[in-house]
């Protein structure tokens, strides 16, 4: 695990198979006071779920290695994009070319218009991802492995290589996951897992979306040698399960403005968290406040460092009953 003084930047490198270009059409409301008519504005951001993480890692003040594959006439728009969020990209070619998507955003709702992911990675250009970033993994503080969509673009062995690769070095690996690349993760430990509770279901990990069961759910897998497990509940308290308890990770309502976005950042601030030395109870009520304040913000992936850290003291973490049987 790569070390750093007190005043350094933490080290995140951030997996992110399938990055995208997000083309957002925004219906912004007028305004009856100034007499301004409602208008159509149109948005470029970087998209995907590790773009996601990699830009509120940024945020909470780390330096946040991404690694990609970019290619075709979206890849250098994507470059820098990132770049702009103070993100290091690390690529490899994609002859097929990046994927982009074009979303209305009306409200608090996000409908995606037109969509053009990427084909599944070759054998080549998973072998270059792969070995770049465990190279950069192992000069990092923590990994953190975000998953694709759809599912096929990357085979499900890619994931658990790289954990299990990472983790034998003894650099912390934050997995967020679905699906069979969620269980193929999940067989070699990753220090962190965090699902929801859709994905613990869909895996057929729990029986039911209840806390009892989800908290069963995630005692096994500990018990398998996962260092901890959070299970985000939608409006409902976080579940976080590690060998020592369980804990409901309860933040303060707040009105919603864009509820997408929020488990990712989540998952950056239980990374950076961690990449700072915070135990894993500290690194997730970062990682909660970063996702309940995203929520409060049209961005995705997006927060100010100082808020974050500021409302951090407001999440409460509590006890819930103790091993399940």
């Amino acid at each position: 695990m790569a070390g750093h003084s007190p005043s350094a930047k933490p080290r995140v490198t951030v997996l992110a198979a399938a990055p995208s270009v997000s083309v957002e059409i925004v219906e912004e409301p007028g305004d009856e006071d100034s007499g301004a008519d409602s208008r159509t504005a149109i948005h470029l951001h970087a998209g995907g779920q590790g773009a996601w993480v990699a830009s509120m890692a940024a945020a909470l003040g780390a330096e946040v290695i991404m690694c990609s594959p970019l290619g075709g006439e979206f890849g250098e728009p994507l470059r820098h994009l990132l770049t702009v969020d103070g993100i290091t990209v690390r690529d490899t070619s994609l002859e097929a070319g990046t994927g982009a998507a074009v979303v209305e955003v009306r409200s608090d709702e996000r409908a995606t218009v037109a969509d053009m992911p990427s084909p599944a990675l070759g054998r080549h250009e998973l072998d270059d991802l792969y070995g770049m970033t465990l190279v950069e993994a192992l000069d990092s503080d923590v990994l953190v492995v975000t998953g694709v969509d759809p599912p096929s673009l990357v085979p499900a062995d890619f994931f658990a290589r790289l954990v299990a690769d990472v983790g034998a070095a003894g650099v912390p690996v934050v997995a967020d996951l679905s699906g069979e690349a969620a269980l193929a993760a999940i067989a070699q430990a990753p220090t962190v897992l965090k699902m929801s509770h859709e994905e613990v279901l869909d895996a057929e990990l729990a029986s039911d979306e209840g806390v009892d069961a989800l908290r069963k759910a995630g005692e096994k897998l500990v018990a398998d040698g996962i260092d901890a497990v959070m299970i985000s509940r939608a409006a409902d308290p976080a579940l976080l399960v590690t060998g020592e308890a369980a804990r409901l990770i309860t933040t303060p309502d707040i009105q919603t403005v864009m509820h997408q976005g929020a488990g990712d950042s989540m998952t950056a601030g239980i990374a950076v968290g961690l990449a700072r030395g915070l135990d894993v109870v500290e690194a997730v009520r970062l990682g909660a406040s970063a996702g309940a304040l995203n929520v409060a913000r049209h961005g995705l992936g997006s927060g100010r460092r100082e808020h974050i850290e500021r409302f951090a003291k407001q999440i409460e973490v509590g006890d819930v009953l103790g091993k399940g049987d």
